[in-house]
């Protein structure tokens, strides 16, 4: 196996341990839970932005249905 099939392999796992993890909560994996995104930037944050995933209501429910 080389380091590139490994690493891929690696971030497949660690992905689907979050999802599996976030969806025991009850929570979006993309922002946590909190509806929200912050987007850092080099020298300050910007505004919160509400999450893609879930559409800023941070349940795994509402993740689920926009992915799948």
């Amino acid at each position: 196996m080389n380091l590139w099939q490994w690493w891929s392999d690696w971030r497949t796992s660690a992905r689907n341990n979050k999802i599996e993890a976030m969806q025991q909560q009850g929570k979006c994996p993309d922002c946590r839970g909190r509806g929200i995104q912050l987007v850092p930037n080099e020298y300050y944050y910007t505004d919160p932005l509400s999450c893609p995933g879930c559409e800023g209501s941070g349940l795994f429910s509402d993740w689920e249905n926009a992915y799948h």
